[in-house]
This record gives C-alpha cells, structure tokens and sequence, in this order.
C-alpha cells in the first residue's frame, strides 16, 4: 500500500521468529508518575497564569467533572482506557523535601507548605489516602516513594506503618481513625528520586552517602513489612558523565536489597529532525542496555541470589507536536527490545496523556494512541525481530536504522503486533514481511498514526483527526507487504501459522 505522491525508498526485509523469545512483556511498563508541579504560564512571563500539574489540573473537587474525592473524571477515565497499571506518587523532586504526615487527616486541618522543589504553595489536599482513591478508582497499583532527601529514615518506616501494617500501631491506628481501616498493602516502595541530581536534588547525596542511608532505611522499612519490594535510586544526572559509575556504586552497595534499580531518561530532543529522531533513540536504548549490563555484571561478581530489574520510573518527550509522538513510540520499543530486563515504567506525566486547551477542554492527541496501542495490544512475549533496512547518520552515530520494529507474541490468541517507527523523513519504506518459525493467516490488521504536518502543535478542534486510521492487507505466500509513510508509526496485528 502506497500513499500518492509519497517517494519510496529501498525495499526492507522485516523478519520475525516467534520461537525466539526475549522475555515476558511486564505490564508494569505501562504505568504513570505524578507530581504537583508549579509551572508559571509562558515562561514565567507576569501576564500568563500560575498552572499546577496537579491541582486544578487532575484534583479539583469544585470541577463539575470532579468525582467524590475531588479527582477529574475525564483523566480516570483516560487511564482506565490507556489500562494504566500503576502511578508512582508523590514525586519526583517533590519529594525529596515533602513530609507524608502533612498529607492525612482532615483537610482543614493540614499544614500548607512551600512546594520547595518547583514553587508556590502546597495545601496537601491530596495525600496519602488520596492517592490510594485516585489509583482504585482507575484500577490501577501504588508506587510509593520515600524521601530520603531531606526526610529520615524513620519517617519512611511510619510512612509504611501507616500504608501497611493491619492494626494495633500507633500508624496503623491512625489509618483506621482517618477512614481506612484495612491496609493498602502497597508492595512496590522507592527509595528516593534522582538522588545523584546534585544541582537541583533537595538532600542530593554522594553515591557513598546514598548507599549507607538505603542500606539502613531498607534495613527499618522490611522490619515493618517483610513482603515489600524496594526500588534503588539509579542514574538521572546524565551531563556529568559518571552516571554508570553511579548505578554500579548503588548496584554494590544495596544490589542485594532491592528487586528494581530505577533510572531517570527523558528523550534528548533537538531542533534537527534526524538528530532529534536518531541521537534521541540511540541514547534512549543505549542508557537500559548499559544499566543493563550493569546489573547482569555486578549481580554475578557479587552473587546475588535476588534478581535485580531495570524500573525506568520516568521518561517522556515533551511537546505539542508530532516530532514528540514518535519518540514515545520508539521508548515503548526500547522497553519491548529489553523485556527480559525491563520490568516497570512510569510515563511523565498522568496528566500529559491528555491534551488541553485551557478554554476548550481536554481531548484525545496522537500521544493518548500511541500509548494505547502498547499498553492495551502489546503483552505476552517480546519476540526477536530482524530488521534489514536503509540508514541514516548523524553528527554522532552511524548507521540508524530508518525502520525502528518490535514484535510481541500471544500465545494463547497466536497472534502478533509487529510495531513499526519509520524514521524517514521524507520517504515510504516498503518492506516484506516474513515469519521465519510459521506463515501468517488471514488479513493483517493495521493502524496507523501519522500526520502531514511535524510541527503542527494538536489542537482541540482537530481531535478527530488524531485516532489511528485503520485498514486490512491481504497475506500472500505466507508473506506480508506493506509501505510504511514517512515520519509514522504503524502497528500491525496479524495470526500466525504453524511452520
């Protein structure tokens, strides 16, 4: 299938082998994080209004849209469509200077604070029990974090106490008194975030530092709750250069502590488009294969006998446009390239997967599809894929593939979703599509997602032009053929066959 007037490049060879399994697709990939960020209108010019990532945005109980805890019904119902798994709360640099107990209890009566990481003022209207409604109303899981920047250790223990112990402590007594008798039982607990960010991280440690105070908060916080899984503080401080030398140093120190050890990766975005589209995917995928290495090495040489996970508990790319849409999609497949490894992510932000327009609403752009077409198609096995395309180059890598592809595999339904990035620019790319362990059956499913215009910020008006359009191919000779338009992503769904 060839769009009109669209110029074709070389012919590609996509090979996928069903039996050639690279890991189990963890649906925790599929989660959010959320934080309360101060953002001042335009660039904090004095006409342009003070904006909250969090309330009036996502919490606002005088909403007409509010539900009975005060949270938007438009953004609940979002996630429940996206099948959001999980939201890791409450931050973030937010965290690293919030103390949970100003957040329970009744709400006239909590302290306001200055939001020390981001600005204005935080009334703690949402806290803990808060966070918990928001998560059971969209059905999704708590990843809690602990600050270990300016908080204490002691503070993360009661935090637990309070979350998880069933009854009979001072904490878990005061859950019962504020309206929650039976426990959370949050399982997964982060210990800090980005604690390597020295110039921005409130209570920013040395690796050193770090190590000790982890060991010992991991040490207070399974004396509460045995059953927990603890999160390590890996690299987000990625300008100094040294960060490997951190996620090794933390791996050594609590490598036997924890179940996940998390890093920080936001697209490295340009104004060049290949640079934007290659560098931007190369360093993506190259920060989880060498964390990945880390954690393989430092677990054989120290002999752990826990198995230790990659949690990429942020990343995003940021934008109003198109050239921020295919950089999501290429993230997903950086996860999928990695399941064996990669076991948990949190999207930056909940509230980012909706656009808005401040006099108009909310609505659906080409990023709320992009997500949903991973989080609700693509589990089950990633699978290899072999992909034989034209390259490009740039300033500082050579020889990227145009064709960025993924396969996932269901064994129960025996169906595939192959997803497809083209990175050209300009030009279509044909390929041949072949199941080297089986034929496909029937027609191929496809969804596209793509647009006329790169730099085209999404608008509220042109909503319904931003779900994927959807057509069939025909299978010949055990063998799909499709062209892929420039600067698109395709996901195809296709059965397949005995060999």
């Amino acid at each position: 299938m060839t769009l009109p007037g669209i110029i074709q490049a070389q012919n590609a060879k996509i090979k996928i082998d069903v039996e050639r399994s690279i890991g189990e697709i963890d649906p925790k990939i599929y989660g959010v994080f959320m934080e309360p960020i101060q953002i001042s209108g335009r660039r904090g010019l004095p006409d342009s209004p003070q904006v909250n990532t969090l309330y009036g945005n996502l919490y606002d109980p005088t909403s007409p849209l509010a539900d009975e805890n005060g949270f938007k019904k438009n953004y609940i119902e979002a996630m429940k469509e996206l099948k959001v798994t999980n939201i890791r709360w409450p931050g973030g640099n937010f965290l690293m200077g919030y103390n949970w107990q100003d957040g329970i209890g009744p709400k006239d009566k909590r302290p306001a604070r200055i939001n020390m990481a981001w600005g204005g003022i935080d009334n703690n209207h949402v806290g803990t029990d808060e966070w918990f409604a928001l998560n059971k109303a969209i059905g999704s899981e708590n990843i809690v974090a602990v600050n270990l920047g300016l908080g204490s250790i002691q503070d993360a223990a009661y935090w637990l106490e309070y979350c998880n112990y069933p009854k009979g402590t001072y904490y878990s007594d005061l859950r019962a008194k504020n309206g929650h008798p039976a426990p959370y039982k949050v399982k997964i607990w982060d210990l800090g975030n980005e604690v390597d960010g020295k110039p921005w991280e409130l209570g920013h440690k040395s690796a050193e530092d770090y190590v000790e105070v982890a060991r010992e908060a991991a040490k207070a916080m399974l004396a509460v709750d045995k059953d927990i899984d603890l999160v390590g503080c890996g690299s987000s401080w990625y300008s100094k250069n040294e960060w490997d030398n951190w996620n090794r140093k933390i791996l050594m120190g609590i490598g036997d502590k924890i179940k996940y050890l998390s890093i920080h990766s936001y697209w490295e975005s340009s104004p060049d488009y290949y640079t934007h589209m290659g560098d931007g995917g190369r360093i993506f995928d190259d920060r989880i294969k060498i964390t990945a290495g880390e954690i393989e090495a430092v677990s054989n040489t120290q002999g752990f006998k826990n198995p230790i996970y990659l949690s990429v508990d942020e990343w995003g790319s940021f934008g109003r446009n198109f050239m921020n849409i295919l950089p999501v999609a290429q993230s997903f497949n950086s996860f999928i390239r990695h399941a064996d490894v990669v076991k948990m992510g949190n999207f930056t932000m909940l509230t980012s997967l909706l656009s808005s327009d401040p006099k108009k609403g909310t609505f659906k752009s080409p990023l709320f599809y992009v997500f949903k077409a991973y989080s609700t198609n693509c589990l089950g096995t990633a699978v290899d894929t072999y992909v034989n395309c034209d390259t490009f180059n740039t300033a500082k890598y050579k020889g990227i593939p145009y064709l960025d592809v993924t396969t996932t595999y269901s064994k129960e339904s025996n169906t595939v979703f192959i997803n497809v990035v083209n990175r050209h620019k300009d030009k279509a790319i044909s390929a041949d599509i072949n199941n080297t362990s089986g034929g496909f059956t029937g027609k191929a499913e496809i969804s596209l997602i793509n647009t006329t215009d790169l730099q085209q910020p999404f608008e509220f008006d042109k909503q319904n032009e931003y779900a994927p359009v959807n057509t069939t191919v025909d299978v010949k000779n055990n063998k799909l053929s499709y062209s892929f338009p420039p600067h698109s992503f395709t996901q195809i769904k296709i059965s397949v066959g005995a060999k």
